[in-house]
């Protein structure tokens, strides 16, 4: 009996030796700069396609993320098993410094080229654009990015920093990478008087009030202030728009990696691009339907950029446009 007793004990320990990898696995962790709601709703969503598995979340704006992950980093005890913010250009920073896991096998079907690292380490998920705004009291609205050279309307311009706002540098370093532009557009702009200061939110509260007449902002801001009744259009210039891309990456120290991958995968799947359409943003994956307001994503003309180049030149790039606009 007690031999009996002693074999169930050890059945008993084995058992649970074998389930506990799998009951630690079932928990996620994710660091996003998502808004409260938007974490929330993926977070739910990602859950209802895989019960079984539990997701923490954080939720603060990239900057922030970044600062408690590179704590984490130093104190060698890193949290997140997945990452979901802003840029492609804070994502080349954690790749160079070797804290990716690259994910060949990701779905990224529908998806263009240049929205995939080449490596795999990162994934965008959905376009958030940088476009004109413009107050429909202030007569015709410029319609491409040259319009704002002209003296009349760059004085009535403003732009928001890329000292406060990751979409801004992005915007950027788009422009001074692209020959068509380059700085000398962005000292046309200072000169004409053209102001710069604070992120889109500011940008946004200055034209709809009519302090200035237009602005450069990221798209869902404006589109969604007009549909609730602020006197403002927004326009996708004709030679493109510059984007961030909300990348999701999962760090090479992930606890749960296989739940990691289930959690990019589900993000780049058509349930997942249909989600961020909902949550008002243009999917990334094309073939989606865009939210309200929106034009056909095909229809929408990217600029070229380098995430890595941007990268080199981040602390340049803020030098010059701070020597230009002040702030």
């Amino acid at each position: 009996m007690s031999r009996l007793f002693g074999l169930a004990a050890s059945l008993s320990l084995a058992a649970l030796a074998l389930a506990g990898p799998a009951l630690a696995e079932s928990k996620l962790t994710l660091y996003t700069s998502q808004p409260n709601e938007d974490a929330q709703a993926t977070v739910d969503a990602f859950k209802a396609a895989h019960p079984d598995i539990t997701v923490e979340w954080v939720r603060e704006g990239t900057t922030k993320v970044m600062a408690k992950l590179q704590a984490e980093f130093a104190a060698g005890a890193p949290q997140p098993d997945v990452l979901l913010i802003a840029d492609s250009v804070t994502m080349e920073g954690l790749k160079r410094d070797g804290r990716l896991l690259p994910f060949p096998e990701a779905d990224t079907k529908g998806f263009d080229a240049a929205l995939v690292d080449k490596d795999h380490t990162y994934f965008s998920t959905k376009l958030i654009t940088t476009g004109l705004v413009a107050n429909m009291r202030a007569g015709e609205a410029p319609r491409a990015w040259k319009d704002l050279l002209k003296p009349e309307i760059a004085a009535k311009t403003t732009m928001p920093s890329p000292l406060t706002s990751g979409a801004a540098l992005v915007h950027v370093a788009t422009l001074a990478q692209n020959s068509e532009f380059g700085w000398p557009y962005l000292e046309t702009l200072a000169k004409e008087g053209t102001s710069a200061s604070g992120g889109n939110g500011a940008v946004m509260k200055s034209v709809a009030g009519g302090e200035k007449a237009y602005g450069v902002i990221v798209d869902y801001l404006a589109i969604r202030e007009a549909a609730k009744g602020a006197p403002v259009s927004f326009v996708f210039p004709t030679e493109g728009v510059s984007a961030v891309t909300e990348p999701v990456a999962i760090l090479k120290t992930a606890q749960n990696p296989d739940g990691a991958k289930l959690f990019v995968n589900f993000l780049l799947s058509e349930a997942g691009q249909k989600l961020a359409a909902r949550q008002g943003y243009l999917p990334a994956r094309s073939g989606i339907e865009g939210p309200a307001g929106f034009p056909a994503r095909d229809t929408i003309k990217l600029l070229p950029f380098d995430p890595a180049k941007a990268l080199a030149d981040e602390a340049e790039n803020k030098k010059r446009f701070s020597e230009l606009f002040g702030g």
